[in-house]
């Protein structure tokens, strides 16, 4: 299940471009008419694509969709005139917005979404990564601050400390992180 926001000032092609992304995988399809209403459901709801048909009732879709790439997860996909194509995409590109030029073929449509959701696969996969980075450096911090007060209140050697934490969590059965805590809580003034 692929979540789906479709942005469109029109009723007339929503139904058809809707039918194509649930033909695709997409879907639920959650369709807004209005930029305004398109960054209220954005802000509310996480979306894996999100599609707008421009130019909208409100605005040209360009500001939204850059909006959009910088404030959600979702890749980002507008869909303009061939006239305007080239110019909105050098503007959007280096914001990661894909740029599709009515009227879209199906084929390449495909293709789009394909590449879109690869990349946002592999965006997600490096903040899934990052965290774990970020994780693993908290707690890298604790146990050296652990190891510092062990130093400084018990004069052990910074091997000895080392030692403690790590043969402590053996016989507690608990991590080093969890050893560190402990020795934070004990020591801290």
């Amino acid at each position: 299940m692929k979540r789906t926001l479709l942005i469109s000032s029109s009723e007339q092609s929503t139904a058809p471009l809707a039918e194509l992304l649930r033909s695709e995988g997409f879907h639920p399809v959650t369709v807004s008419y209005t930029a305004y209403g398109a960054r209220e459901l954005a802000g509310r709801e996480a979306f894996d694509l999100i599609c707008i048909n421009a130019p909208l009732a409100d605005e040209n879709g360009i500001e939204l969709s850059r909006h959009l790439a910088e404030t959600t997860r979702a890749g980002v996909v507008v869909i303009v005139p061939q006239k305007n194509a080239d110019e909105v995409n050098d503007i959007l590109t280096p914001h990661g917005v894909l740029v599709i030029a009515k009227p879209v073929n199906r084929h390449l449509f495909h293709h789009f979404l394909q590449f879109t959701d690869c990349f946002r696969t592999r965006i997600l996969r490096m903040e899934n990564e990052n965290e774990q980075l970020k994780t693993m450096v908290e707690d890298i911090k604790l146990i050296d601050r652990a190891k510092l007060l062990l130093v400084t209140c018990l004069n052990m050697s910074e091997q000895q400390a080392h030692r403690y934490l790590e043969k402590r969590a053996m016989d507690l059965r608990v991590s080093r992180v969890e050893v560190a805590k402990q020795v934070i809580q004990t020591y801290q003034n």
